[in-house]
């Protein structure tokens, strides 16, 4: 008989979780609800809260919209999204999560402290955290995707380096050690770990349990930063690892020879669709 386990450490992480607790609240009240943008970054968990209510839009929809609720997930929004809910009369529920949000202030501080400085971001282009995080500095932080990207910085002005919240730890060192060796004399150079440890610390957890198994299904939204990064992470330790996003990718050929299968997840994916893959290979594999 195969042996399936969940990892205890998987699932949604505070921020999401509140987010969702929000707009559960909402909606179970009967009550119209707007969330801007995918509430998290999981296509079954839209769906299941799509079918309860909720009405996901973009920011050229929000412009057109008066005199209604929308929720703000928990990758925080740009300043200018709450000017433009003023202007509308349009009621802001924020979910932002309280590590985001504390970036975002630390991030307008040092802007407004030092605005000749370069504001360097460590995260991914385009990502709703990384364009709330540009836009407490008018868009003029430099946003750094991956390490060889530094080089690009002007190491004779001052550099204050922050990171997204759900980024790896060893790249973001890799990148302070660069700036530490070439910064030149006179220039400030000041780093400051933003990364969530509870997002963080998944990382080598998510390495143990992945190498205990067999095999290891990796459930997660494929447009989930974080789930690339914890995937990576599981198919480093293990070659078996497969990433899936929910239990109909589920290919019973990669369980074949295997006694054990683990199940984890991003802090985007839900416990339930983790135990929907888990009850899929109970009722198929042999």
């Amino acid at each position: 008989m195969i042996q399936v386990e969940i990892d205890n450490g998987s699932g949604f992480c505070f921020g999401v979780t509140t987010a969702i607790k929000k707009a559960e609240e909402e909606l179970s009240a009967g009550k119209k609800l707007y969330c801007l943008g995918d509430i998290v970054h999981n296509g079954m968990e839209v769906e299941r809260l799509t079918e309860m209510g909720l009405i996901t839009i973009n920011h050229e929809q929000l412009k057109d919209l008066h005199d209604v609720k929308v929720l703000l997930r928990a990758h925080g929004e740009p300043p200018e999204t709450y000017e433009l809910a003023k202007r509308n009369r349009i009621e802001i529920i924020d979910a932002t999560c309280p590590v985001v949000l504390q970036l975002q202030k630390r991030i307008k501080k040092q802007f407004f402290n030092n605005p000749d400085a370069q504001i360097v971001i460590f995260g991914k282009n385009g990502h709703a955290e990384v364009l709330g995080l540009v836009g407490q500095t008018k868009s003029e932080a430099i946003v750094i995707e991956h390490f060889d990207e530094v080089t690009q910085l002007d190491f004779s002005k001052d550099i204050y380096l922050y990171s997204q919240t759900t980024k790896s730890l060893d790249e973001f060192h890799r990148i302070i050690e660069y700036i530490q060796a070439h910064i030149r004399q006179g220039a400030i150079f000041k780093s400051f770990d933003t990364i969530c440890r509870q997002v963080a610390n998944r990382m080598p957890n998510i390495k143990r349990f992945a190498a205990q198994h067999d095999v290891v299904l990796f459930v997660s939204g494929r447009k989930s930063s974080n789930g690339k990064v914890l995937y990576n992470e599981c198919k480093s330790v293990n070659p078996n690892s497969y990433h899936i996003e929910n239990a109909g990718e589920i290919d019973l050929a990669w369980l074949a020879k295997a006694n054990t299968v683990g199940i984890c997840g991003a802090t985007s994916t839900p416990k339930w669709l983790m135990e929907e893959c888990r009850d899929y290979i109970l009722a198929h594999a042999r």
